[in-house]
């Protein structure tokens, strides 16, 4: 796995966040039986960056805790399926690596500081579980309706229990 990561953005994060994202992101990964390789590239914002980024890609003019770019139209959550059946099937593809691109995370560590505070556990829980949401989202999983956002909720959680990752 190959995860690029960019912190754009100036506050303090008391923990290693790189090691975190890795943990939360193989877990993801494995819980849904993921096989391939995967390339991610994850970035650490303000609230200013991630406004842009949801007013320019959403049309919302209001940050957001996370933003979530799939590069794969999937066919169905985590139906691996697809990247076999496309004429285009190599695009999702690293040519270097052989990696599958996932896509892209965006994450206002400011709004994760604020929503931390907000339910009473830590940083590294709240950017654990963002990553874990966003993984889900990149690999074809949506929250539009209540049993899709049940399924993600589960596996949000499961992920997080795995990595001992708790609200503490």
């Amino acid at each position: 796995m190959t995860l690029n990561l960019e912190n754009e953005q100036d506050k303090e994060i008391p923990f290693d966040y790189q090691d975190v994202a890795e943990r939360v992101i193989r877990q993801v990964l494995f819980s849904e039986q993921c096989p391939y390789e995967a390339e991610i590239n994850l970035t650490l914002t303000d609230n200013e960056e991630i406004r842009r980024l949801n007013r320019e890609f959403r049309q919302i003019d209001r940050a957001t805790d996370v933003l979530s770019f799939p590069m794969v139209d999937w066919n169905g959550p985590a139906d691996y399926s697809c990247l076999d059946q496309t004429e285009n099937s190599a695009d999702f593809f690293n040519p270097e690596t052989g990696e599958l691109l996932l896509g892209d995370i965006v994450i206002s560590v400011e709004r994760a500081k604020a929503q931390a505070e907000e339910y009473g556990h830590s940083l590294k829980r709240e950017i654990a579980f963002l990553i874990a949401h966003s993984m889900l989202h990149l690999l074809g999983y949506d929250h539009m309706i209540p049993d899709e956002e049940a399924v993600m909720v589960q596996k949000q959680e499961q992920a997080l229990q795995a990595l001992g990752i708790t609200r503490d």
